[in-house]
């Protein structure tokens, strides 16, 4: 018996009383308890902030595994009033005004939302906000906030604060989303496509720093999810890793450095994929990259536990389509045309992967921080693919948020929850809805808790176009090597892997975390000074650290080794070791950990319990002076050791 026939007669002969049960009017928001927590605990007791990761998970401030189990609370990121059609599924938030801040406030009071998110059984809201909204100091019409009379004469920012505040006081956690840059409708050709569409690069940090700065002592405001969809122009396409203007990696890599040293340590740093690349016509390359890119160009910061990747799926969207009916339109399958095992296979390739592979530079959480279906869908491929895809997040343990949770009732039948101008509820949690008991097996369904253990730590550094120097320690010094590109492991990590042609790297703390004697100053080496006894790498200039010291980053002109910088070990090390060539091929540990971190170049690796002692090159800049060969050492005192 398949699961969704299983689920079905579930349904039928288990009426699913958590959700079709009314609010308790007696009972105080906070009284009130999700499926994250016991009858018994209010949500609000259930975990302690801030969050990190651990490998694929998120944990919070004691160790234990957070699982977003969230809704986006939409709205403060712009209004649809009379655009779209509410009936096309691209447009279904057509018709919705927010008045710049969460939709419901003028409908019911935030008590009674927050209740009704409670008996829902998230734990977490993605909130979204434009870049505009920001800067709005109108105060909103009286009319907009007719429920909450507390919040009459305030800007769309002050309400955005008193929605925090009541949410997180409640127990729930934030993550902040910047949506668009104007308010208006996303997410087509708007003027939102890219963070820089309609507004510099610099202003979007700017207003980065701002908001990450805002909440910087609420610890429930737990994430900063950078920018929503990031899609191709009428003229051009966002990219990943090109180092042009339009290079969302390299954008999100900045700002998210910027956030955590500049603004707020404590925050998540979430990621989106590519949400659509190429021209959407028969014949014309197009596709929907997601995380994909990931796989060989991941993001390492200077806190390398706060990094999140994200991605959205939806039904009529489709790996190569863009969901669009008519102009726009494509002959390619969507998402809900798929086979069951299709859509599996297409989703682990897209995003899923990243969680699922353990031990490489990539690993990291997933949350799948979009997807739903209307209620009033009766397309059985649509209701078929939303029952498919609640159980791939099931048997993944994927963290997920739902868009959208909060409309007005007869306008969006998408929403899990619609008010009525009277405030009377309606949706997911009252009468039938097809989407509830695959709501509710999502909201329920076991997975991970409890303290998640320290796992090793694999990250990459690309210096194809720029620095990337992510030791906190390090970037508070003088540039150690003026003019050309430094990459730098995250503190705590060492280097282990150099490519031969493109100066990228890998880091690691596996075998050997906390290795550095902090208070030791660090070593910058530009010469052989240190090269001791015995040729490793005869014929060959050879930069090399000092006794007991370990190679923490280097620095690279055009394709030449300019320079090695070097930390000192807390213990002594071993003076002997082993040279790993690879100016002929790859030459690395089997089973390759840390993963894929210079795409078709040779690279070398050292063993996961060695260290990176020195780098080899040929002497000639006509020969490019590229990596050669890594001088390895045993992190322990061992038996002698080859030469």
């Amino acid at each position: 018996m398949r699961i969704r026939t299983l689920r079905a007669l579930l349904a039928a002969i288990l009426p699913i009383v958590a959700l079709a049960a009314p609010v308790d009017a007696a009972a105080t928001p906070s009284q009130r308890t999700t499926g994250a927590a016991s009858a018994a605990v209010p949500l609000a007791d259930t975990w302690r902030g801030p969050l990190s990761t651990r490998g694929r998970y998120i944990v919070d401030a004691d160790g234990n595994r957070f699982k977003l189990k969230s809704a986006n609370w939409h709205g403060a990121q712009g209004s649809w009033t009379g655009s779209g059609d509410v009936n096309d599924p691209a447009n279904h938030n057509a018709r919705e005004k927010s008045d710049q801040m969460p939709l419901g406030l003028d409908r019911t009071p935030i008590a009674r939302i927050l209740a009704d998110f409670h008996t829902l059984g998230v734990n977490s809201f993605r909130l979204p906000f434009s870049n505009e909204m920001l800067h709005d100091q109108r105060p909103v019409s009286d009319a907009a906030v007719a429920a909450n009379p507390q919040l009459r004469g305030k800007t769309p920012l002050q309400v955005f604060d008193a929605v925090i505040a009541a949410s997180t006081a409640e127990g729930f956690a934030v993550v902040l989303n910047n949506h668009t840059n104007t308010s208006r409708f996303c997410c087509a050709l708007d003027g939102n496509e890219r963070w820089n569409t309609s507004q510099s690069t610099a202003q979007w940090e700017t207003d980065w720093l701002f908001m990450a700065e805002r909440y910087r002592d609420n610890k429930r405001v737990v994430g900063a999810d950078l920018y929503n969809e990031v899609r191709r122009t009428i003229t051009d396409d966002a990219n990943w890793g090109w180092g042009d203007s339009h290079d969302w990696y390299a954008a999100s890599q900045h700002v998210a450095d910027r956030i955590l040293t500049e603004a707020n340590p404590d925050l998540l740093i979430v990621v989106e994929g590519i949400n659509w690349q190429g021209i959407p016509l028969d014949g014309f390359s197009h596709w929907r990259p997601t995380l994909e890119p990931v796989r060989t160009l991941s993001n390492t910061l200077v806190a390398s536990d706060k990094v999140v990747y994200s991605a959205h799926f939806y039904g009529y969207t489709g790996p190569n389509h863009t969901g669009a009916t008519g102009t726009g339109e494509t002959h390619d399958w969507r998402y809900r045309e798929l086979s069951r095992d299709d859509l599996f296979a297409t989703l682990n390739r897209q995003a899923f992967y990243v969680a699922a592979d353990t031990g490489q530079h990539y690993t990291a959480p997933v949350w799948i921080s979009e997807f739903g279906v209307g209620a009033d869908d009766t397309n059985p491929q649509s209701r078929a693919w939303f029952g498919n895809f609640v159980d791939y997040l099931i048997a993944n343990d994927t963290d997920f948020a739902y868009w959208p949770a909060v409309g007005f009732a007869g306008q969006n039948p998408w929403n899990l929850l619609d008010y009525d101008t009277a405030g009377h509820r309606s949706g997911i949690l009252d009468g039938a809805d097809w989407r509830a008991a695959d709501w509710q097996s999502l909201i329920t369904a076991p997975g991970k808790t409890g303290p998640v253990p320290a796992t090793d730590t694999w990250d990459m550094l690309d210096l194809d176009h720029n620095d990337q120097v992510e030791s906190m320690r390090v970037r508070a010094l003088p540039d150690w090597d003026s003019g050309a590109r430094k990459g730098v492991c995250p503190d705590g990590q060492r280097l282990i892997g150099v490519s031969h042609k493109d100066a990228r790297g890998l880091c690691t703390d596996a075998g050997g975390a906390g290795l550095a004697a902090t208070s030791a100053p660090l070593t910058v080496v530009h010469d052989e000074r240190y090269v001791q006894q015995g040729d490793w790498a005869g014929g060959y200039s050879k930069y090399q650290c000092g006794p007991n010291q370990f190679m923490i980053g280097y620095s690279v002109r055009g394709q030449a080794v300019s320079g090695v910088l070097c930390a000192t070990a807390n213990r002594a090390l071993p003076t002997t070791g082993r040279t790993v060539w690879f100016d002929r091929g790859d030459n690395r540990p089997s089973g390759n950990p840390g993963g894929e971190f210079a795409h078709g170049n040779y690279k070398g690796q050292c063993k996961t319990d060695e260290y990176v002692a020195g780098i080899a090159f040929t002497g000639a800049w006509l020969a490019g002076k590229k990596p050669d060969a890594l001088h390895c050492r045993a992190l322990q005192k061992m038996g002698p050791q080859s030469t």
